[in-house]
């Protein structure tokens, strides 16, 4: 799968993968869905951010699922 909207470069967020090169890491955009933002006041509190970004943000991390395994302990 490409993603056309992430970048990871070393020398920018200590190389973890970011939006289009922003120094923004996937990861923060994720958490901040995860916490309960809704899209709209994401890209009203980022404005460089774009719709793009938070779909391409979750199939990335579906994309990391899909060939992730966990363990819990019972």
């Amino acid at each position: 799968m490409r993603f056309e909207r992430i970048t990871v470069n070393p020398a920018v967020a200590t190389g973890k993968p970011c939006i289009r090169g922003l120094r923004f890491p996937v990861s923060r955009l994720l958490g901040l869905l995860a916490a309960g933002e809704t899209r709209e006041s994401i890209l009203r509190a980022y404005p460089y951010l774009e719709t793009g970004d938070i779909d391409e943000a979750l199939r990335y991390a579906a994309f990391l699922a899909e060939d992730e395994t966990v363990e819990f302990a019972e």
